[in-house]
């Protein structure tokens, strides 16, 4: 594969599991130096193993936290020197009523999906600046529309939609760019087996343009795409990998 990111350092929120998993690897395969950040530090390290101790840090890390991913970007700077590439994807989603979410329900999703990138973005800073490196965030169809019973999840990716939007504006005289990815159903190797997962992907296929469903390593293309320099004039992007389900319009197949 291509070496596109060989000398440079990545970061990547959320790595534990799923899509987060994926753009590790991705990046690793492509030559990067990946700082690997979550709250399961047993996890992280079984993936450093994977990727190549060398060549990864898995940080455990409370994305929640303004301190600790402060910390974690710090950890980062130390063992590699710099820093080209954040890519904040830790989130939670809250499938509930609104009537029954609570407060603290709320400011979970807010904190975890919404604050996390806040933090990362602002720690990174003054280290982006000197790489003249780039953000990508991930998103979410739901940011780009309503779904039953996401109502904090709705919102809080709807404001990672709009904060990448803002962002690239205020970075971009920096010279660094700022974009999102936004997936739909993504289903890891963990999810094979599930048994409503089959049932999940045929109520997806009435909705999108193709059927199936994305798995981590095409969000972690994405994401590489938009952190490489063949993206390099591209910036407040959102793109969908979503297999075409915001394409339309929202209706129910009619013929």
């Amino acid at each position: 594969m291509e070496q596109r990111f060989g000398g440079k350092t990545v970061i990547v929120t959320g790595a534990s599991s799923g899509i987060g998993v994926g753009i590790a690897r991705r990046f690793a395969l492509e030559g990067a130096n990946v700082v690997l950040a979550a709250r399961r530090k047993d996890r992280l390290d079984t993936l450093a193993a994977e990727l190549g101790t060398e060549r990864t840090l898995a940080v455990a890390t409370d994305v929640t936290s303004r301190d600790a991913v402060q910390a974690m970007i710090g950890a980062a700077v130390d063992r590699f020197g710099g820093l080209d590439v954040l890519v904040s994807n830790a989130g939670l989603g809250l499938g509930k009523d609104f009537e029954k979410t609570t407060l603290d329900d709320w400011r979970l999703v807010m904190s975890t999906d919404v604050d996390s990138c806040f933090f990362g973005a602002q720690a990174a800073l003054p280290h982006l600046k000197q790489s003249r490196g780039s953000i990508v965030q991930i998103a979410s169809a739901s940011g780009l529309g309503g779904d039953r019973m996401l109502t904090a999840y709705n919102a809080a990716k709807g404001a990672v939609v709009n904060f990448t939007r803002g962002l690239a504006f205020d970075l971009g005289r920096l010279g660094i760019r700022v974009n999102a990815v936004a997936p739909s159903l993504t289903l890891g190797a963990e999810h094979a087996d599930h048994p409503d997962a089959g049932s999940l992907i045929e109520r997806f296929d009435q909705r999108r343009a193709l059927t199936g469903y994305s798995t981590p390593a095409d969000i972690a293309g994405a994401v590489a795409f938009l952190s490489s320099d063949d993206a390099r004039f591209i910036t407040g992007t959102i793109l969908p990998v979503d297999g075409g389900i915001t394409a339309g319009s929202g209706q129910p197949p009619l013929f």
